[in-house]
Formats: C-alpha cells, sequence, structure tokens
C-alpha cells in the first residue's frame, strides 16, 4: 500500500509541475532573470506548495500514526553543517545554469530530450557518487579523532 501511496503522490507531483509550467526551463530561467524579462509566476507556484506543505505537516502532526507506515519519518537532524550548504550551492548553480531540478527533469525525461537525457544521467551519476564517496567522507571525518591543542609547558615542567 505505500508503494501505491507514493506512486500516486509522484503522480500528483508530476501533474502538479506540469499545470504549473515548471517543467518548462524557460520559466525557471525567466524567474531566476531578475534585471531582464522576470516572470513572476515560479514564485506563485512556491507560495502554493508552502501552503500545501504546512496543512499537511499540520495534520500530520496531529496525527498518532501515519497511514501507510508503521512510524512517521521526522528528520532527526535540524543544523546546517558545510555538507548541507555545499549541496544546497551545488544544487542552486545546476538549477540556475540548467533551469531544471530533479523533479521536471524526471516528468521531462518522458520526450526523451538529449539534453534532458544527459541531465538526468549527470544527476544519476551525482547521487552514486555521494553514495559512494560522500557517506565514506562523512564517516571519517566524524570518526576522526579530535586534535586538541596540546598544553603549553609550564616552567615546573622544565
Amino acid at each position: 500500500m505505500a508503494l501505491l501511496a507514493s506512486f500516486v503522490c509522484g503522480l500528483i507531483f508530476g501533474a502538479g509541475l506540469l499545470i504549473s509550467g515548471m517543467t518548462d526551463p524557460q520559466k525557471v530561467l525567466g524567474f531566476l532573470d531578475l534585471f531582464g524579462a522576470w516572470d513572476a509566476t515560479l514564485a506563485f507556484v512556491m507560495a502554493g506548495a508552502v501552503v500545501v506543505a504546512a496543512s499537511g505537516f499540520a495534520i500530520a502532526r496531529q496525527r498518532t500514526a501515519p497511514a501507510f507506515s508503521a512510524r512517521f519519518l521526522w528528520p532527526d537532524r535540524n543544523d546546517i553543517d558545510a555538507p548541507l550548504v555545499g549541496g544546497a550551492i551545488l544544487f542552486g548553480v545546476g538549477w540556475g545554469l540548467a533551469g531544471i531540478c530533479p523533479g521536471p527533469a524526471l516528468v521531462n525525461l518522458a520526450g526523451l530530450s538529449l539534453p534532458i537525457v544527459v541531465f538526468v544521467v549527470a544527476m544519476l551519476a551525482g547521487m552514486i557518487g555521494q553514495n559512494l564517496f560522500g557517506k565514506n567522507l562523512l564517516r571519517r571525518r566524524t570518526l576522526a579523532p579530535r586534535i586538541e591543542n596540546p598544553p603549553l609547558p609550564s616552567r615546573a615542567d622544565g
């Protein structure tokens, strides 16, 4: 049942992207063109998404258990660290250069456009690379012993 619910949610998300025009990279690039022919429609789509998501989270927080899972899977971290900032910067640069992000790219993949196929392949390579290298790097960084500043020798130490 959880798989079916995920599929239906994905269909609704994809339909929303199509209806709002967010699968068109020119629409996104128009939003980012602040000093040219600025297109504010993406701002309205984002505002609508925030309202819908906030409503959904408010309803979910009042429930004792989710409908299709044994327990809620709320995030357990709220800190801002270097990998989060670095990932956000990379995502933003890619979004600004291509005018597309993962959701719309997967919707556009149905058209088999070469630039979209290349984008999705590069996106998958980045995801695989993060799984292979990013987790190891994070594990090494968190398991590495912290080197404290040694105490300065005093006159009594000789």
